[in-house]
């Protein structure tokens, strides 16, 4: 079956259903998909099949100055039966390519510790832990997370991803 890439419209939030019906992924309410839509409508995307069903999207954006602008990824995912097919590569890929023209230095992302299968793929892809961050995931199942980051380019001495040597606790983090 044949993937097709290209940016989220405002009627695909509609179709994001079955895809954030997994437990591992963090649904947001409309209004936070459609300020990324207006902010970061580069860093949006969505692949779908044959049929015109979305399978995954990945949504991100870039932050920060000097050596610490950087693209982050806010959410990636794919529908369970679509998974293991180099979907999440590509659309990784996509947003990675996007922050190298931004001019950032490197891009980061938070995992749950306990997503094993995600945080495998992000160290092919990678990515290595930068650090952990105390309850930053909180909720009915509360958890800490993996702050990741990939080296651009443009971080030539790859400073961005030498990692910390103790967790931060999500309070301290900026918004």
């Amino acid at each position: 079956m044949k993937i097709a890439y290209r940016q989220f419209c405002p009627t695909d939030i509609h179709k994001f259903t079955r895809i954030n019906a997994d437990p591992l992924v963090e649904s947001y309410g409309i209004g936070f998909y459609f300020q990324y839509y207006s902010r970061w409508r580069e860093y949006f995307l969505v692949a779908e099949n044959n049929y015109g069903e979305i399978v995954a999207y990945i949504m991100g954006k870039n932050e920060g100055i000097d050596e610490n602008h950087h693209g982050h990824v806010t959410a990636v995912t794919v529908r369970s039966d679509y998974r293991k097919r180099g979907i999440a590569r590509a659309l990784m890929e996509r947003l990675e390519e996007t922050s190298v023209d931004k001019g950032c230095y490197f891009v980061d992302l938070f995992v749950r510790k306990s997503n094993t299968a995600a945080i495998k793929l992000y160290q092919k892809l990678g990515y290595v832990v930068y650090r952990e961050i105390i309850g930053y995931y909180t909720g009915p199942a509360p958890e800490n997370a993996y702050d990741m980051r990939k080296a651009l380019p443009l971080d030539t001495e790859k400073k961005s991803v030498i990692p910390l040597r103790e967790p931060v606790d999500a309070s301290t983090l900026p918004d």
